[in-house]
């Protein structure tokens, strides 16, 4: 051979080495990137031309995709779309993902690695792959009872089972409708995303996992929790409970609703101060407790941590102690100052109560099923450690059952059933109303469900607005919707 073909040969090897190097690197290793290019209009198609699976609740499909004729060959449809936005979220060719459509996405497209078996048999059979079946944990009365209930009211309902963290209900308004951002008029589906996106209502923000609020009068139950987990108080302790409480450091008086006295004595039991919510009590008590007891309490029931449901949940907050004066302690203490926390750690809150003191995980994905209907995939309930003992626990229960029974909650009583249940009413700024809270949990001496419910700046009674007038009624629906299931 000679020295020209042994160059030509050399350079025709070189030439094959760099073609399959660049073959392999585009199939193997820039593939993901390739394929969630948005400019990639073959993974567009290959993606919406895909039968996707449903989303159930009790056996219904809340979203499902339908045949079209158009070059896409299916649309998402969603029934009563407004409904459970806040949980299917949307699928959309302009905006994308939200939601259980985002967070069991390869599922839904028939994409997950579990499901290689069917994928190889898609392969070699041609057929067109399918996607899995996401069952939900949601129990449609209570999802339907918080809705009605709820009415044209802003703010958001969650229910939890206490014993395994499923989620019962999840209702946040305003909502939007998903069909509006599914539909394959991209025209059409930009304008309506841009709509949503520009409403100062934000309804595409769930209020009940990613919005945060001060929890008013509910925060007194981690509070009463740091008391009674200190082994220094029980439930029949007497506290302080002046008529107003001058907030240390300050010239400023902190008032008990509607300035009242809490008792004539100017003291009363811990129990009592939880029963009728005294702000001056709590104030005070969360002052000796100190900053560092609240905070390591707060995380003890959650905060400070976000959670996968399995879509993000933020994660509530208690305020840094170093940073907190004595005043700012004591508002704190009374779920004002820096707490801001979201409706589903309200409700974790009550659940973890009505657990016997044990945190589950919330989870909304109860098992998911591939196309011939075979489990792939099922939660399993998990611990995210203790709250508080058992003892505190059956303390607070008790005390949460006298605010419902003859406190400041009794429009949560249910006849014939004991409820435990915790007022709230959360200043924001003096020129609006106050938010109105309500959390609890029911039957009481065998927790079935657990709920939080906060209506936005006291809802249709505005500035005449309690807990215990605008949001308990709504948690008396819910637990009454799951008991009577």
């Amino acid at each position: 051979m000679n020295t020209t073909t042994r160059r030509l040969a050399g350079i025709v090897m070189v030439m094959f080495l760099a073609l399959l190097v660049s073959t392999t690197w585009i199939q193997f290793f820039a593939a993901d990137r390739l394929n969630s290019d948005p400019r990639n209009a073959r993974a567009l198609y290959a993606q919406f031309g895909t039968d996707r699976g449903p989303i159930v609740v009790d056996g219904d499909a809340v979203a499902s995709s339908v045949p079209v004729d158009d070059e896409w060959n299916y649309q998402r449809e969603y029934a009563r779309g407004r409904l459970y936005a806040p949980l299917t979220g949307y699928y959309s060719l302009v905006s994308g993902t939200s939601g259980i459509e985002r967070a069991e996405n390869d599922f839904l497209a028939g994409s997950a690695d579990a499901l290689w078996v069917e994928r190889v048999q898609n392969l070699l059979t041609g057929s067109d792959p399918q996607g899995s079946s996401v069952e939900l944990t949601i129990d449609a009365a209570a999802q339907q009872a918080a809705w009605d209930a709820l009415g044209d009211q802003r703010g958001a309902v969650v229910a939890l089972e206490p014993s395994t963290g499923k989620i019962l209900a999840m209702v946040s308004k305003p909502t939007f409708d998903p069909n509006d951002l599914a539909v394959h008029d991209t025209g059409a589906a930009n304008q309506a995303y841009l709509d949503l996106l520009n409403d100062e209502d934000k309804p595409l923000t769930s209020r009940a996992t990613a919005t945060h609020y001060p929890p008013g009068s509910t925060f007194k139950l981690v509070t009463a929790a740091a008391a009674l987990e200190s082994g220094d108080y029980d439930e029949t302790t007497v506290i302080d409970a002046p008529v107003t409480y001058t907030l240390p450091g300050t010239r400023t008086d902190l008032p008990n609703y509607g300035g009242e006295a809490c008792a004539p004595s100017g003291e009363q039991s811990l129990a009592d101060a939880l029963r009728i919510s005294c702000n001056t009590a709590f104030a005070k008590l969360g002052v000796d407790l100190g900053a560092d007891a609240l905070a390591e309490q707060s995380a003890d029931f959650g905060f400070g941590e976000a959670l996968d449901v399995p879509f993000t949940a933020v994660a509530s907050s208690y305020p840094d102690p170093d940073e907190l004066t004595p005043d700012r302690v004591a508002l704190s203490a009374i779920g004002q100052g820096d707490d801001k926390v979201t409706p589903l750690q309200v409700a974790m809150i009550s659940a973890a109560i009505a657990n016997g003191g044990e945190v589950m995980a919330p989870y909304s994905v109860d098992t998911i099923r591939d196309a011939e209907l075979e489990v792939v995939s099922e939660t399993r309930e998990s611990s995210l450690g203790d709250a508080v003992s058992e003892d505190t626990a059956s303390q607070l229960t008790d005390m949460m059952v006298s605010v419902v029974e003859n406190g400041s909650g009794t429009a949560a009583q249910i006849p014939g059933l004991t409820v435990a249940g915790k007022t709230g009413t959360a200043q924001t700024t003096s020129e609006v109303p106050p938010h109105a809270w309500f959390t609890g949990f029911a039957p009481a001496d065998d927790p079935q469900v657990a709920v939080a419910v906060v209506v936005e700046q006291g809802g249709s009674m505005g500035s005449e607005a309690t807990g215990g007038r605008v949001a308990a009624p709504i948690a008396k629906a819910v637990i009454e919707a799951v008991l009577n299931g």
